[in-house]
C-alpha cells in the first residue's frame, strides 16, 4: 500500500501545528511531518495525534541563532550549539513519538573541517538517537539554498558511511536530488542502502506530484515494490491552494480501493 505524510512546513501553513494535524487527517493523508515544532507544547501535538491516528514521521532541528543560518551541524567553531539544538530536536521527538530527526547542515565553505565538524556532530546526533529509540537524517539539498554544505546524494552516502551508525540515515527529496544529480533510478541505487525517508512534489515548479518530469505514478508503485513500506513525504508548494490540489491523492486512494 502506498501511503503519505504531508508535510506541515508547506501545507496549511496557515493554521497552529495541532489544527494542520487535524486538517491532514480529515483529508486523508496516513501521517504527518513539521519543520520546527518547538513554539508548540509536546502535549498539543499529542493530543491531535491520538485524536487523528496519524503519526508525526519527522522534525528539523532548528536553524541557528544567526539570521542566515540554515542549520550549523557542519559549521567549525559551533560544535555547542549544534549539539545542543540536536539534543533538544531528538528530546522533542521523543515527545511526541516521532522516529526521525534532520539535522540541518548549515551554511559552510565546503571544507575539509566543515565536513569533520560535521562527521563529528552526526556521530554525537547518531548516539543521541539511539539513547532514545531514534533515528537521524540528513538530506541533500539543492544549490539554490547558497553554500548549503549537503548537495549530492554520493556526500550523504559517504557521510553516512563516515559516521558508520545504523541510527543515521539519508532522506531523498525527489525534488532536490532531481536537479541535482539527474536521473532518479541511479540517486535510489545509490542511497537505498541507507534509505531514511523520501519526499516527493513535481520537479521543476515544486507542485503537487503530478505533472512535470517526474513520473510519480510509476516511480512510487516501483520503490514499493523494491520494498519501500513507510509514507512518501508530500512536501510541495501548492499551486492554487491545499484543498484544490489534492486531486493527486485521491487518485492513489482510488488506487487503493481499485487493490482491495
Amino acid at each position: 500500500m502506498i501511503r503519505f505524510s504531508a508535510n506541515l512546513g508547506f501545507l496549511w501553513t496557515d493554521l497552529r501545528l495541532p489544527d494542520a494535524i487535524r486538517v491532514a487527517g480529515a483529508a486523508g493523508f496516513d501521517a504527518v511531518e513539521c519543520h520546527m515544532p518547538y513554539e508548540t507544547e509536546p502535549a498539543e501535538i499529542v493530543d491531535a495525534l491520538d485524536e487523528t491516528g496519524l503519526t508525526m514521521m519527522s522534525l528539523n532541528t532548528r536553524l541557528g541563532g544567526r539570521t542566515d543560518d540554515f542549520g550549523v551541524a557542519a559549521i567549525p567553531g559551533r560544535e555547542a550549539e549544534a549539539r545542543r539544538l540536536i539534543e533538544e530536536a531528538v528530546a522533542y521527538a521523543a515527545s511526541i513519538g516521532c522516529g526521525l530527526v534532520h539535522v540541518l547542515a548549515g551554511r559552510t565553505d565546503g571544507s575539509a573541517d566543515a565536513q569533520r565538524a560535521y562527521e563529528s556532530n552526526l556521530a554525537h546526533a547518531a548516539a543521541c538517537a539511539a539513547d532514545a529509540g531514534k533515528q537521524i537524517i540528513i538530506e541533500p539539498l539543492n544549490s539554490t539554498v547558497a553554500n548549503y554544505h549537503l548537495t549530492r546524494v554520493v556526500h550523504a552516502v559517504n557521510t553516512v558511511e563516515a559516521v558508520g551508525s545504523d541510527s543515521l540515515k539519508i532522506m531523498i527529496d525527489c525534488f532536490h536530488s532531481r536537479m541535482m544529480d539527474g536521473g532518479l533510478d541511479a540517486v535510489f541505487d545509490r542511497a537505498w542502502p541507507h534509505l531514511g525517508h523520501i519526499q516527493i512534489s513535481a520537479y521543476p515548479d515544486r507542485g503537487e506530484p503530478i505533472g512535470g518530469e517526474i513520473d510519480f505514478h510509476e516511480l512510487l508503485p516501483a520503490l514499493a515494490a523494491r520494498g519501500w513500506d513507510e509514507p512518501f513525504g508530500a512536501e510541495y508548494t501548492p499551486r492554487s491552494g491545499v484543498a484544490d490540489g489534492l486531486g493527486w491523492l485521491m487518485y492513489w486512494h482510488e488506487q487503493r480501493r481499485n487493490d482491495s
